[in-house]
């Protein structure tokens, strides 16, 4: 067993967008036409384990030198469509948001400030260059974001529990349903309740779901926190009903049944979070 495989999964979630071929210019059309056709194609897993092999080495190397040419393919209604790693990418807005997970003691040992300054300076030279780029890809740890789970139905839900341990547990929807549930809760929030975080949050991502193809796919992942829960724990999650029955009470001005539906979904997701402190 090598030193990467040995390492805990990280208990990260994603949520990610895959985008029909036609959405890509050539000749990453083409790249990704090819890549489509492989008989073999990289999980989840392999993109966590190549992350973690870039950790090992000393100094570690804090961002790929080079952007991945790998992706996630699934196949929407007949159309092949795929969701680019860009792992170099990712691994830069990481890099913006460590200071706020680790003291400073702990970052400057598994990432020293030298370390830190080149991929910096390296991404603002890049950003320079590529004034429009964006992630296919977003992360969180320790938790899913409330507002990932307003662009998604409880029915949308699909939770495998494999032999060994094996787990899975994500929600797929197409894009114009997640637009269309974003903007009907943005609007009923914004009808109903004082401007906040939920509020300011969907804007946001509404936005970035607007960089990207309307026949395009949303998936949210739970990733790695499958590891964090019981089986039972997540046959049981259904947050995606709890937040949508939320906002169908606000709509209807039943506060009671909005906060009895905001609070199950706070209780489930601070007993997650609470497992932090606690390793």
């Amino acid at each position: 067993m090598s030193v990467v495989s040995s390492v805990l999964v990280p208990y990260a979630s994603y949520l990610r967008v895959y985008e029909p071929l036609a959405a890509f210019r050539e000749p990453e059309r083409g790249h990704w036409a090819r890549y489509a056709q492989r008989s073999e194609l990289p999980t989840a897993q392999d993109e966590l384990r190549r992350s973690l092999a870039d950790l090992v080495p000393t100094p570690p190397v804090a961002v790929p030198v080079h952007e991945s040419a790998d992706a996630f393919v699934a196949l929407v209604d007949g159309v092949v469509c795929v969701c680019p790693w860009r792992t170099r990418m990712r691994g830069w807005l990481a890099m913006s948001e460590l200071g706020g997970l680790f003291p400073a003691t702990v970052l400057d040992a598994v990432l020293p400030p030298v370390v830190r300054g080149q991929a910096a300076a390296d991404h603002e030279r890049w950003a320079e260059r590529n004034p429009d780029a964006r992630p296919w890809i977003r992360t969180t740890v320790w938790h899913v974001p409330v507002r990932w789970f307003v662009l998604f139905a409880d029915e949308e839900r699909e939770y495998v529990a494999g032999a060994g341990g094996g787990r899975l547990l994500r929600y797929r929807t197409p894009m114009v349903q997640a637009r269309r549930r974003l903007a009907r809760a943005l609007r009923t929030l914004r009808e109903t309740v004082d401007e906040g975080p939920l509020t300011e949050g969907l804007v946001e991502v509404g936005r970035w779901l607007e960089e990207f193809h309307p026949r395009g796919m949303v998936e949210l992942d739970y990733g790695g926190l499958v590891h964090a829960l019981s089986g039972e724990q997540l046959a049981a999650d259904r947050s995606a009903a709890d937040v949508a029955a939320g906002i169908e009470a606000l709509r209807s001005g039943d506060s009671d049944a909005a906060g009895v539906a905001y609070g199950r979904l706070a209780d489930r997701w601070r007993a997650v979070r609470d497992l932090q402190s606690s390793n």
